[in-house]
């Protein structure tokens, strides 16, 4: 009977091994694979070796909608972590509405992105309830075109972004408050820590693990992004909001037919998703094991 225990526990663990490598690390090969070759549609491809990523590396269009990734991502994670931080707290200091509150702020997170785009092109537009708004207030000076601005485009995506993923993080952080230990909270308002001063001395570090996953997970999630940008604005204008996931799309699906080059930009990708993560992370985990 022992000795059949490591044979149950493969039979287990068989299907999840299995699933995994069919559809994680087959297609990651694939597309290493894809990425040495000149194949586009309708041809046949020849290995070319690292050329791909010799011409991405000079390509001015790729670079730059790196940048804008990476800036998009930075913005987004810290106004989303920021907002969703004070949500959890408010929630948390109000019991009475903690549980209503927690599931009206994962509401947004339930609509599709496309479905959001459109909304939110509709209150973005030049003669949209965002600019009227400004206007039955008088402050029509402020109004704007919003996505029609290469210097406000990218950031009234991030802010529908936000909109759609703060109660997420919220959510994380509720989570978080709500393992902290009331014995300690307790004692900290008796040594006279209320507030923000209770709030940076005690709550703030033991929050370290849900702001791990936070922060982590809408990293990943930042850097991805393709369907807000893809809808709203279609990669514009002059290319102002063009992330390395519409390069993407737009080399394979977009009259190029590059199914090579849009793999070793796939790959760049991966490897800033992976880079970025592992260094957030691992500096989160030290900061957790410090605290």
């Amino acid at each position: 009977m022992i000795h059949r225990r490591p044979l149950v526990a493969v039979a287990f663990m068989a299907p999840a091994v299995a699933l995994f490598l069919a559809i994680i690390v087959y297609p990651l090969v694939q597309g290493l694979v894809l990425s040495t070759t000149d194949s586009k549609i309708g041809e046949t491809g020849h290995f070319v070796g690292g050329a791909n990523y010799s011409a991405m590396a000079s390509d001015g269009d790729v670079m730059r909608a790196l940048g804008i990734t990476v800036s998009y991502a930075v913005v987004v994670v810290i106004a989303q972590n920021a907002i969703g931080l004070g949500l959890a707290r408010a929630l948390f200091m109000r019991p009475r509405i903690r549980q209503l509150g927690s599931t009206l702020i994962l509401v947004p997170t339930l609509i599709s992105a496309v479905m959001a785009a459109f909304v939110w092109n509709s209150l973005l537009a030049p003669d949209g309830a965002i600019n009227s708004l400004l206007r039955s207030f008088g402050l029509g000076s402020l109004t704007h075109v919003w996505l029609g601005d290469p210097s406000t485009a990218l950031w009234a995506i991030a802010v529908v972004n936000i909109w759609m993923f703060a109660g997420y993080s919220a959510a994380i952080f509720l989570a978080g408050y709500m393992n902290l230990s009331a014995e300690l909270l307790d004692a900290a308002n008796v040594d006279g820590a209320a507030g923000w001063r209770r709030f940076v001395s005690v709550e703030w570090p033991l929050l370290a693990p849900a702001t791990t996953v936070a922060v982590t997970l809408s990293l990943i999630g930042s850097l991805k992004v393709f369907e807000l940008p893809f809808v709203m604005t279609n990669g514009g204008p002059a290319g102002s909001t063009t992330t390395l996931t519409m390069v993407i799309f737009n080399k394979i699906f977009g009259g190029q037919g590059s199914f090579a080059y849009g793999a070793t930009v796939a790959v760049l990708l991966l490897v800033v998703v992976v880079l970025f993560a592992g260094v957030t992370q691992a500096l989160l985990r030290r900061r957790e094991e410090r605290i």
